[in-house]
């Protein structure tokens, strides 16, 4: 029997991500996932999230498969692929069933019924449904049920949170995946895997925001009593950081990468006025000098630029300043110095750096906020195929896989475009 391996496929604007893990004993008696191979490749062909070149996007992932195998010693047929983009839109819905027993009691074709009910919302046209996640039941009229099944009613009603995307994006992306020989478990909206990594049950119950800074887009979500209460994709990243710096200094954008990552911080006060650097030194062309307190300044803007934002987006449902277990950051661009002190100053809540949780590696790249979304998105293979052990949303996926209560519409596409 070929070994069980999960891999996770984050292609993102800056870099591609794969994650490769297996179930190994945990010492609770349960399974849990060991990260057996982590690598980053830089893409081409993205950006903001979406295929912009097909041809070069293919070269980028069969670069990064390549090297996943080479690490592993093992061939990689599928993966979980995650998607991000500001094309994504949440939607609320509700479905509505009578429950077909005579005797009344609920069983797991009802909750289906019901979610595919929530399902045949009216979607906007060129848009594909990528999950139906069921928040909460109602059953005759008793609200806030997380499980149904088996209890006695006549009515049964689910209050599911519906995303979507545009069609031709889920397309190109299925097909550049397919390009490089590689089948696909399930497309999975990439900030929900990221949460499945960097935040605990516990968190999601308590009320916390995931927030992954990536290249060209931020992605957000906001969970509250274990249900997503809000998601979202903005259009700005870390790149921006840089373009901002390439402006101020007046240098090529290669120059002003490699000065964000050496020099950058996002708190000014910290940095003494008189530390210089030598742009020469990093690849600019004439010995240019600027002071690192500059630098600092520019970044700051930008930061507190994408923070506002994120307010925002926490604003609309009221939550602004109101998490109790406030917000977790993750993705590439959460690795900037002084990033913490100032989203807590920008957001007034309590913010972590998040890493993926809940995994075992003897790979220093499994704690890095990039890879997040990568291992996410194998934990979240690991909780569909296993029937989704562990409580809450979770709990929703593994369930009712008789449904494939989560994509559906997506498994059309697959097959439709599959060479």
């Amino acid at each position: 029997m070929a070994e069980e391996i999960y891999t996770g496929l984050d292609i993102g604007s800056s870099a591609i991500r794969i994650a490769v893990g297996k179930p190994v004993p945990a010492p609770d008696g349960k399974d849990q996932i060991h990260i057996i191979g982590a690598v980053e490749v830089p893409s081409s062909g993205i950006t903001k999230g979406t295929i912009t070149g097909l041809e070069d996007a293919v070269s980028s992932v069969s670069k990064a498969l390549e090297q996943a195998e080479r690490i592993t010693g093992l061939p990689i047929n599928a993966a979980w692929v995650g998607i991000t983009g500001s094309h994504i839109i949440p939607q609320e819905s509700r479905g509505v069933i009578g429950v077909a027993r005579t005797d009344g009691e609920i069983k797991e074709e009802d909750v289906e019924r019901a979610i595919e009910a929530a399902r045949t919302v009216a979607t906007p046209t060129n848009y594909e449904i990528i999950h139906v996640i069921p928040k909460s039941f109602i059953v005759d009229g008793q609200r806030g049920i997380k499980d149904p099944v088996g209890m006695n009613g006549i009515r049964l009603e689910v209050d599911a949170l519906i995303i979507q995307g545009l069609s031709s994006q889920i397309k190109n992306l299925t097909k550049c995946v397919y390009r490089t020989g590689l089948d696909i478990e399930d497309i999975v909206y990439s900030v929900l895997a990221t949460a499945e990594a960097a935040v605990t049950e516990r968190q999601k119950e308590l009320g916390v925001c995931v927030v992954n800074i990536g290249a060209s887009t931020t992605s957000l979500v906001v969970f509250e009593e274990g249900d997503i209460l809000h998601t979202a994709v903005l259009p700005i990243g870390g790149i921006h950081v840089t373009s901002d710096i390439a402006i101020g200094l007046r240098t090529s954008i290669e120059v002003a990468e490699q000065v964000k990552l050496r020099y950058a911080t996002c708190v000014p006060d910290e940095v003494n006025k008189k530390d210089e650097i030598h742009l020469m030194e990093l690849g600019a062309p004439d010995d240019e000098i600027v002071t690192r307190r500059f630098v600092a300044e520019i970044t700051q803007a930008r930061m507190e630029e994408i923070f506002e934002h994120v307010e925002r987006e926490l604003q609309k449902v009221d939550r602004a300043g109101m998490l109790p277990a406030g917000v977790v950051l993750t993705g590439g661009g959460a690795k900037l110095a002084g990033i913490i002190e100032t989203a807590k100053a920008s957001l007034r809540l309590p913010v972590a750096l998040g890493t993926a949780m809940g995994v075992t590696s003897v790979i220093d790249r499994t704690n890095d906020p990039a890879m997040s979304t990568a291992i996410g998105l194998v934990m979240w293979g690991r909780r569909v195929r296993s029937g989704g052990e562990s409580g809450g949303f979770g709990n929703m996926l593994g369930k009712f896989k008789g449904l494939d209560a989560l994509t559906g519409g997506i498994k059309k596409i697959f097959k439709a475009i599959k060479p």
